[in-house]
């Protein structure tokens, strides 16, 4: 439970983060903003806030309750999310958004309309819409307002209409409000976090009787070295989640890719800016991402080590029947200090709120910008726009907060999300990987990513069930499993299923474009000049992929 000190540091977060956001909306409000002002912050946002924007609305609180729990039960390995995100924001930054800026693309839907055609861009907006409302932004309330309620002892929904709220009187200010709060969000998220770290770490060190969170590092390292392998070995228990070499070399670069580069809940940040600011804010993110093992995995690897020795907490991991993985996070907070406790919690609440944000946020610019304006009204003018973009914001949280308490998902649900987030990654990744570099790609064959890729995954998925795969054991490719039917099966990692199904994809699309006559009358404008980048972005990725190749060496 929180103390009087506690909600005095949240309200203190709240207060600043909504007199920021407040005073930036009433500048903004000056200026009579258009659509592009209020969806894209044309212009407004500097390199500090577009990086800053882009961890926000990443980190939520399947990061901080998931990955704490994935560290808890399988260690450094799920840090490979972070750091090789990392690796793909600055490929993003180098060949991506150029061909997103140059030629003047502000959603998703209108580059596959511009590249492909209408309907390729209407399935995709439609799709899109339903995937963002019925399935992430319910998600991130959901397990959100189930984290906050573990800690604070406060009833669900209602913390869930709190969220909710909190995050609509953010998203109606539009993105230059989102993208300014979010540099005091990520200042309470990286704060509250390393602080986080730093007590458990120290936890660590007084339980083997020494002080100090370096100390309580080494002794992790010491008492738990199984917890500090980057790359699991086909016969560890949790192969089946993390591959080996496939998170250096599949599957994972196929959903960091369609994450990073293809979704506009991610790329609608940068594609109000010029490109060297883009770039700029995207590295200043990549830089961040390095952090966010630290907040995000250490915590989970210190409460194991905390549990093995403690009665205390073993009896606490396992209070209320949760699963153990699951109860880290709220376990460890529940332990920090008065005032330290609130400050962790304004951080968890500050990722929650801010991926809220960012995802209506881009509901509300699909909505109005690909579906309202190019079929119901394509003549509307720009406040008429603004002001359907916030109807589309409240109206989209409202069925959130309807939806939310019947999704029937636990809070341990990182795994679950990734999996079937994999369902479509590879499909969309393969459509606008061939749109941007292969000019014969048809609309014909990016349909047949979105269906082909699809049914690709449902068939790999119940494989298993149907042949045999136990040959493929021996190559680290399938995993010794047991599924809900009681049977054993070798099952394929899901990692390694979005690889195979991502080049099944972009084959089926390439035989499709070759044996069709070229329909696709491509407006996207390329040219090799677009992908040179300032020598001070390039000292700054070669650092990144510097500490990259450092920690993969030292925690192989």
């Amino acid at each position: 439970m929180l103390h009087t000190s506690d909600y005095a540091v949240f309200i203190l977060y709240f207060v600043v983060v909504a007199g920021y956001g407040w005073w930036v909306y009433n500048k903004q409000r000056k200026t009579n903003p258009d659509s592009k002002d209020y969806f894209l912050a044309e212009g407004s946002l500097t390199w500090w806030a577009i990086g800053a924007s882009l961890i926000a609305s990443n980190i939520s609180a399947e990061q901080f309750i998931g990955m704490s729990g994935a560290g808890f039960t399988m260690g450094l390995a799920v840090a490979s999310y972070e750091w090789m995100a990392a690796a793909t924001l600055i490929i993003v930054a180098i060949f991506f958004m150029p061909v997103y800026l140059q030629n003047k693309i502000y959603t998703m839907p209108q580059f596959l309309s511009t590249r492909y055609n209408d309907t390729v861009a209407l399935i995709m907006a439609v799709f899109w819409l339903l995937l963002y409302v019925v399935v992430n932004l319910t998600s991130i309330l959901f397990l959100g307002a189930l984290a906050i309620s573990t800690i604070s002892g406060l009833p669900l929904y209602g913390c869930m209409v709190a969220l909710a709220s909190f995050a609509a009187i953010i998203t109606l200010g539009g993105m230059k409000v989102i993208g300014y709060t979010d540099v005091v969000q990520v200042f309470f998220l990286v704060l509250g976090g390393l602080v986080t770290t730093y007590l458990a770490l120290d936890l660590v060190a007084h339980q083997f009787g020494t002080n100090g969170a370096w100390s309580g590092f080494g002794l992790l390292l010491q008492h738990a070295p199984e917890k500090f392998h980057l790359i699991l070995k086909p016969d560890n228990p949790n192969f089946i989640d993390m591959p080996g070499l496939t998170v250096l070399l599949g599957g994972m670069w196929i959903a960091n890719f369609s994450y990073w580069g293809c979704n506009q809940y991610i790329t609608q940040r940068a594609l109000g800016a010029q490109l060297p600011v883009a770039r700029n804010g995207i590295l200043f993110a990549a830089f961040l991402k390095l952090l966010m093992p630290i907040i995000v995995v250490l915590p989970g690897i210190a409460v194991f080590a905390l549990a093995q020795g403690d009665t205390f907490f073993q009896n606490s991991m396992l209070a209320d029947g949760k699963p153990v993985a699951d109860r880290a996070y709220p376990v460890l907070l529940n332990l920090l200090p008065h005032g330290l406790k609130g400050l962790s919690f304004a951080a968890l609440t500050a990722a929650i709120v801010a991926s809220l944000a960012g995802k209506t946020n881009s509901i509300a610019t699909i909505f109005t910008l690909d579906i309202y304006q190019k079929i119901f009204n394509k003549n509307s003018s720009e406040s008429n726009l603004v002001r359907i973009g916030q109807i589309t914001v409240v109206v989209s949280l409202l069925l959130a907060v309807a939806i939310a308490p019947f999704l029937g998902i636990d809070k341990g649900g990182l795994n679950y999300i990734q999996e079937y987030t994999g369902f479509v990654s590879p499909g969309i990744f393969a459509m606008f990987l061939l749109g941007f570099f292969w000019k014969r790609t048809t609309s014909s064959a990016a349909l047949f990513a979105t269906i082909g890729g699809f049914g690709f995954s449902v068939l790999l998925k119940f494989l298993p069930l149907l042949i045999n795969l136990e040959p493929l054991a021996a190559y680290g490719f399938a995993k010794y499993t047991e599924w809900g039917s009681g049977r054993f099966v070798y099952a394929i990692p899901f990692l390694d299923r979005m690889g195979f199904v991502f080049l099944l994809t972009v084959i089926g699309m390439v035989i499709i474009s070759l044996l069709q006559k070229n329909n696709t009358s491509s407006k996207i404008e390329i040219d090799s000049s677009l992908f040179k980048v300032h020598p001070a972005f390039m000292a700054g990725s070669i650092l990144i992929v510097g500490a990259l190749v450092a920690l993969y060496m030292a925690f192989w």
